[in-house]
């Protein structure tokens, strides 16, 4: 039998080598996500809000949201890095209970995240510890891939396991507990390299044209809210 702790090492180690592909990219991206909480994110966050970053990786959207009180949940030893002050840092498997109080967050946020996850049963797991650690009312916020419209591309990356649409993602959400608020099949570009723009204004003019999202979008956006 092998020792929790040893598997537990492995995983944290497998996690940064596998992300290290974001490695370099950091004040880019950390660009984007300013303008993206700026200017369409933060309109489900109020500045008192408690908001966990599920999955946070380099903690490029947990940074620069405005919120009270801010959490980072991720394996990743470089999220610890990389988490501003005043960013608590849960390093923790996510497939056990989650360090945080139930009824404690008002807002869950996970961005290409739900993806790697290896099976339905996990993905089950998050959507009620999520349930578990919301507030009533509280909202999840969940951006990916959309295996509706990225079925191409969607397994070109090695730690993609689990293919969500913005439509299974609903019912998933819908038998957990919450109901889908805002529903956004095709948002951002399928990665932010290539169609993504990456000058702040570029970024703000495309988030202001809907219709582009038609034609670029290929992540999936949708905004529910816990109801039991």
């Amino acid at each position: 039998m092998s020792d929790p702790s040893t598997d537990f090492a492995a995983s944290r180690d497998e996690l940064r080598d596998t992300y290290a592909r974001f490695a370099g990219h950091e004040q880019r991206r950390k660009q984007i996500w300013q303008v993206l909480n700026r200017h369409f994110f933060e309109r489900w966050v109020e500045p008192d809000d408690t908001v966990l970053d599920l999955g946070a990786g380099y903690c490029e959207f947990i940074n620069s949201v405005r919120a009270r009180q801010k959490f980072a949940l991720d394996l990743n030893p470089a999220t610890s890095q990389q988490a501003a002050p005043g960013v608590r840092v849960i390093s923790q498997d996510i497939t056990e209970q989650w360090a945080v109080e139930p009824a404690s967050v008002d807002v869950v946020f996970t961005s290409n995240f739900l993806e790697h996850l290896p099976a339905k049963k996990n993905l089950t797991h998050c959507l009620q510890e999520a349930s578990r650690i919301l507030r009533p009312g509280g909202r999840f916020i969940a951006l990916g891939p959309n295996i509706r419209f990225a079925f191409r591309e969607y397994w070109d990356f090695f730690d993609h396991y689990l293919p969500l649409s913005d439509r299974s993602l609903v019912e998933a959400l819908e038998i957990n507990g919450f109901r889908s608020d805002v529903v956004i099949a095709k948002f951002l570009p399928y990665t932010m390299k290539g169609k993504m723009p990456t000058h702040p204004s570029l970024v703000r003019l495309y988030l202001a044209l809907p219709l582009a999202w038609r034609f670029l979008g290929r992540q999936l956006l949708v905004v529910a809210s816990k109801v039991r």
